[in-house]
């Protein structure tokens, strides 16, 4: 994601010596048996390898991607915002936040049945995560895995949809969705000689307390067994630790939101009218469609640090350019 950023793409990073860094092979998921789907950079590269579905990859991922452009700003932080008398007077305020931490913060200038929809928010299911030290990596029974730098972990199409319809129900599966990242093989310097860093988290249900750490280990031992005696150090992080860490995330949802037909396309709140939201004072940021022209809402991922913006937008892109960026944790 952070490549394909216009704001990163614009600092022209390479003029002092950055350069991204890429596994050979960007995603891999296996089947057992051994097999494995493998996501390349390469759409083309992608596609050869998915026998009869390649030609359905190429018409939906052949196509170049669109330059969105560039906008500049100035970013400031250090500042926690917790009520909208902090915010300066703008057009229009983009918060990255959660629904519920946007009816806190406004208060009383939110219209009484957005904020009761902003609270009524549904949260999506948690994640549990798991940091290993493992010595010599993860042995994958099929090779390819070892190469790519995101490994999910899952079955097939069917035991992933029972085991999230069973996460989304409330219940803990005995076989949970795991993604494991191995970003040391695009940047060995990770590693500490033969001991490599590799994370790994897997879907829980929301606000699930108990502890998840035998099922991933369980589940990656499953598609390259001998990890288990790799192991050389662990640390486990569950759904409070992630909201401790950033308010939005709340009961380890770090997809901030329950991304159902309705919600995505909506957002917490139904419009009255297309583009329209909440607040005249202030807009809640992905963006989302709201009952107000001063209000669209955010993605809500930002960690729990106060930062904020100030940026120019051209008025024949958007009905109403944004001036304002504030981001906070609630």
């Amino acid at each position: 994601m952070a490549v394909g950023s216009p704001f990163l793409t614009g600092l022209d990073l390479d003029k002092y010596g950055l350069s991204w860094r890429w596994p050979e092979i960007d995603c891999a998921h296996p089947l057992d048996g051994g097999e494995a789907g493998l996501l390349y950079r390469s759409a083309e590269d992608t596609a050869a390898g998915l026998g009869r579905d390649g030609a359905r990859w190429r018409l939906a991922f052949g196509r170049p991607s669109a330059d969105y452009g560039k906008l500049a700003g100035k970013i400031e932080t250090g500042t926690r915002v917790t009520i909208a008398s902090q915010l300066p007077a703008a057009d229009v305020t983009l918060f990255d936040l959660a629904p519920p931490a946007v009816a806190d913060l406004l208060g009383d200038t939110l219209p009484g049945r957005v904020a009761r929809a902003f609270r009524r928010f549904r949260r999506a299911p948690g994640a549990f995560k798991v940091d290993f030290a493992v010595e010599g990596g993860v042995p994958w029974l099929n090779p390819d895995a070892g190469r790519a730098g995101t490994v999910h972990l899952g079955g097939s199409y069917a035991e992933i949809a029972t085991t999230e319809r069973e996460i989304n129900t409330g219940r803990m599966p005995e076989r949970p969705y795991v993604l494991v990242g191995q970003q040391y093989l695009a940047d060995p310097q990770r590693s500490a000689g033969n001991i490599h860093p590799v994370y790994s988290y897997a879907h829980v249900p929301h606000g699930y307390d108990g502890d998840a750490t035998e099922a991933i280990i369980a589940q990656i031992e499953r598609f390259a067994p001998g990890f288990r005696d790799r192991i050389a150090g662990q640390a486990s992080h569950g759904p409070a630790c992630f909201a401790a860490a950033n308010p939005n995330f709340e009961g380890g949802d770090i997809i901030t939101g329950a991304k159902d037909v309705r919600q995505p396309v909506f957002g917490p709140a139904p419009p009255c009218r297309p583009t329209t939201s909440a607040s005249r004072a202030c807009t809640s940021a992905q963006p989302r469609r709201h009952p107000d022209p001063a209000c669209t809402e955010c993605a809500a991922r930002t960690p729990p640090r106060k930062r904020s913006a100030t940026s120019t937008a051209s008025k024949a892109s958007a009905r109403y350019a944004p001036t304002w960026i504030a981001e906070t944790s609630g």
